[in-house]
């Protein structure tokens, strides 16, 4: 569906936006772009879509070159962050601008909006002005609009973006749901790797203007590629080690890492979920130096620890399991959690 060659562009300033970017979508793929401000995740919708022409490289869309072509005749949807609904207009009219842009008929127009509210979740809100509507409601006519003239792929720019996070959870597993049902093609970024690892059937992470890893959400989170992979999905257990075999020895001492871990100098990821809770004689000895509640189905802790040397250490258990600020407590390590990191 999508394929971007070598693509480079540049801000305004000149600055680099997008370095050398390859990337393919397929047909009835979900790609989720993530990276933190100034990736350059906006600047690649934005290229897809002809709204920013790139320096070099080249934009196919269903092995088309897309050099020259308007973004009019892209036959692509762009949903912003903001919604940019037009507020002189009812909802009706909001998601049936695209049609008539394209001179679609008003019979099927009515047809084609009616069946696109309902899909959304506001069933017969044809007549409701756009200012009297939720964050929620907004989001979702800005979603029909941009499905209503069946656009060959669906961007997505921070969609959820200025929504509490309670309707985020709830609306991105909709979405979720609502591509699979229409077969949709969906290029999206976001900041938000939760919101991505739900919606995305293949995540892309950006660092600088460069892909640093693609892959699977469960990819991604279970071997991030780099150091600013893991630091960015929220990791921050990456100390300096030294593999030799079946372990690595780091500040925290000596740590198992899996059968074929390759040896030598490295960084060395070590996952909360790895990190378990002994007696304190039974493992490294740390104290518990604070707690956060992370809540959700399956209520859990994440522990800060200070061990009597070595840097912190994030550990994460069960609310139930969870000691005390100001406890002590031994951390013993499961060599499944402990990754070797890329040095890209």
């Amino acid at each position: 569906m999508l394929r971007l060659d070598g693509v480079t562009a540049e801000y305004e300033a000149g600055r680099r936006a997008l370095d050398g970017v390859d990337l393919d979508v397929a047909d009835h793929e979900t790609v989720c772009v993530l990276g933190p401000s100034g990736s350059g995740k906006s600047t690649l919708l934005r290229v897809v879509a002809g709204l920013h022409t790139p320096r070099t490289g080249r934009v196919v869309l269903s092995g088309h070159d897309q050099d020259g072509v308007p973004p009019h005749r892209r036959e692509v949807g762009l949903m912003f962050q903001d919604h940019q609904l037009f507020p002189q207009r009812d909802v009706g009219g909001n998601v049936a601008f695209g049609l008539r842009m394209r001179g679609t008929g008003r019979r099927e127009a009515r047809t084609r909006v009616a069946g696109l509210l309902a899909l959304v979740g506001l069933p017969g809100a044809e007549r409701r002005p756009v200012a009297a509507l939720s964050g929620g409601e907004q989001q979702r006519v800005a979603l029909a609009r941009a499905l209503a003239p069946r656009p060959r792929l669906l961007m997505l720019d921070e969609p959820l973006g200025q929504l509490d996070r309670g309707l985020r959870e709830r609306l991105v597993v909709e979405l979720s749901a609502l591509f699979r049902e229409l077969r949709t093609t969906v290029l999206a970024v976001t900041h938000d790797q939760g919101e991505a690892f739900v919606l995305a059937d293949r995540v892309v992470v950006m660092n600088e203007g460069r892909i640093a890893q693609t892959g699977t959400p469960l990819e991604v989170w279970q071997r991030p590629a780099s150091e600013f992979v893991a630091r960015f999905l929220g990791f921050d257990n990456v100390v300096a080690a030294t593999v030799q075999g079946a372990v690595a020895d780091t500040p925290w001492g000596k740590l198992p890492v899996e059968d074929g871990t390759p040896p030598g100098a490295c960084r060395l990821l070590v996952r909360p979920a790895g990190v378990r809770l002994t007696a304190p004689e039974d493992g490294l000895r740390c104290r518990v130096e604070a707690r956060t509640f992370r809540g959700g189905d399956a209520a859990s802790v994440t522990l800060l620890l200070r061990p009597a040397d070595g840097p912190r250490l994030e550990a994460s258990c069960s609310l139930r399991e969870a000691p005390a600020n100001g406890a002590e407590v031994g951390a013993a390590f499961d060599g499944r959690d402990v990754i070797r990191l890329g040095a890209g």
